[in-house]
């Protein structure tokens, strides 16, 4: 018996195990919309270029806008036994308006059908994660500019270092997340070539108008080799790169939020909408949705190494192997997304303890650096030994268990004895947060002025995408 979907090359049906392993439509199902769209630009280039007839054109493109909404109202019977999306809509199409379905297929390949079809699917996510990302941008903003004097204590090695603000510390991340939204979107440009027309491999002796469906599915251009536009998967490693990124971003954050939210800690209190109790202690408060947006960086992570172990060794041009390409980008970006989600919904959620943070930021001589850098500006010492001096009254402090404000005078003095009360002035820690003027510093007049650029910025950002804008690669002030 000729196999109903190769013809006649082939005179039996395949096994059953051989049906199970290249079987790929219960997860390239999801690429429905974009394989429709990409066959009714099809349909009517063939149409256009008198490949196949108007009339043709117009059953085809009928049907599949019926197919459409059968999909959309869960209508549409999914068959294993036909392998892909492709053949899917194909063979209901062929049932819907006859002979006429055979035509659509001329002058392509399911090789430049599904890398067409895959392409759009990632630019549909990285646009939609570009306007999650966005909304994580606003919430972190607005909290900034709302606690832009709210002293806390900034760390290195975990350990207390200096203090900074509040804002400061969530300004921080809106940098970070601002890069994340110029990978994607540089992403997006290099992917925004179209490979249908491609064929195969080879091109097609069809007359064939790339320039009309690039256009029509709004790509840029058509991708310029037809070898390369069927094999190449760099738009979904490169994506899947960024979100990795991204992803550590979003991880780093979870952890400081479950730090921070702990009874040891008590910087910050996130409410029920974003915690969880526990089974058996009825005390507990626990931050699992921060857990789990730690959790997800994982399989996000994991995904982009599974692609590209697949991708490592293959010829050109298109190997079986790539129908491995989706499950992992299919996972992993609706993953980042359901993670930009919670991280929006936390931020937005979460209220700072203002009195604990200002307490724990004077914990740990945080402000040593402050007497350092007062001894080189007004007893005219040498940075290091300033530094070497200051280590001297730390210790000294740490022996009588009193920070370095509370210390006498008559103490500093034993070590140093050029020092006056003026030292006082800073040593505090809304002291030593405002002197930090520097361009990019913690100063709340500087946490102010950056968190005004960014709210003016991500507005024009907003309005932007409100008129249907182009997406360019810049993502930073």
């Amino acid at each position: 018996m000729s196999n109903r979907m190769w013809g006649g090359r082939f005179s039996e049906s395949p096994d059953a195990i051989m049906e199970e392993i290249n079987a790929s439509i219960d997860f390239d199902r999801a690429l429905a919309s974009q394989d429709i769209a990409g066959s009714k630009a099809h349909a009517e280039m063939l149409a256009k270029a008198g490949i196949i007839s108007t009339e043709d054109a117009r059953k085809i493109i009928d049907g599949l806008d019926q197919i459409a909404a059968e999909i959309e109202e869960g209508r549409f019977t999914f068959s294993r036994n036909l392998e892909d999306i492709h053949m899917n809509v194909e063979a209901r199409l062929a049932e819907l308006i006859g002979d006429a379905a055979g035509r659509l297929h001329t002058a392509r390949s399911r090789n430049d059908q599904v890398a067409t079809d895959f392409r759009l699917w990632v630019r549909d996510a990285l646009d939609d994660l570009d306007r999650q990302i966005l909304a994580l941008m606003n919430a972190l903003v607005a909290k900034a500019a709302k606690h832009a004097g709210t002293v806390m204590p900034g760390f290195t090695h975990l350990q207390s270092a200096q203090p900074v603000t509040f804002g400061h510390h969530m300004l921080a991340y809106v940098e970070m997340f601002a890069r994340d939204r110029s990978r994607f979107r540089d992403c997006r440009v290099r992917l925004n070539e179209c490979p249908l027309g491609a064929a195969a491999l080879a091109g097609t002796a069809f007359p064939i108008d790339r320039k009309m469906t690039a256009a029509a599915l709004g790509f840029d251009r058509p991708a310029a080799n037809s070898l390369d536009a069927v094999s190449d998967r760099d738009f979904a490693m490169e994506a899947l790169s960024a979100a990795s990124i991204c992803a550590i971003h979003l991880s780093r954050f979870a952890e400081e939020i479950v730090i921070w939210s702990s009874a040891q800690f008590r910087f910050v209190k996130l409410s029920d909408k974003f915690t969880t109790g526990s089974s058996i202690m009825p005390q507990k408060r626990n931050p699992d949705a921060a857990e789990l947006v730690r959790a997800k960086a994982g399989r996000i992570i994991g995904a982009l190494n599974a692609l590209m172990v697949v991708m490592k060794g293959l010829p050109l041009a298109y190997s079986k192997d790539m129908q491995e390409d989706k499950e992992q980008v299919f996972d992993a970006l609706p993953s980042l997304s359901l993670s930009l989600a919670a991280m929006a919904g936390m931020v937005a959620d979460l209220q700072p303890n203002e009195a604990r943070l200002r307490e724990a930021a004077g914990i740990g001589f945080s402000t040593a650096t402050d007497l350092a850098d007062w001894l080189v500006r007004e007893a005219g010492l040498p940075f290091r030994e300033a530094h070497h001096i200051t280590g001297r009254i730390v210790a000294e402090a740490e022996a009588l268990e009193v920070d370095l404000g509370e210390m006498p005078l008559e103490a500093l003095r034993k070590v140093y004895p050029k020092l006056d009360a003026t030292v006082f002035d800073v040593l505090s820690v809304d002291a030593s947060v405002a002197s930090r003027v520097s361009e990019g510093g913690t100063a709340p007049d500087n946490v102010r002025q950056r968190a005004s650029e960014w709210q003016a910025r991500l507005a024009q950002e907003e309005a932007a995408a409100a008129k249907g804008t182009p997406l360019s690669p810049e993502g930073s002030l």
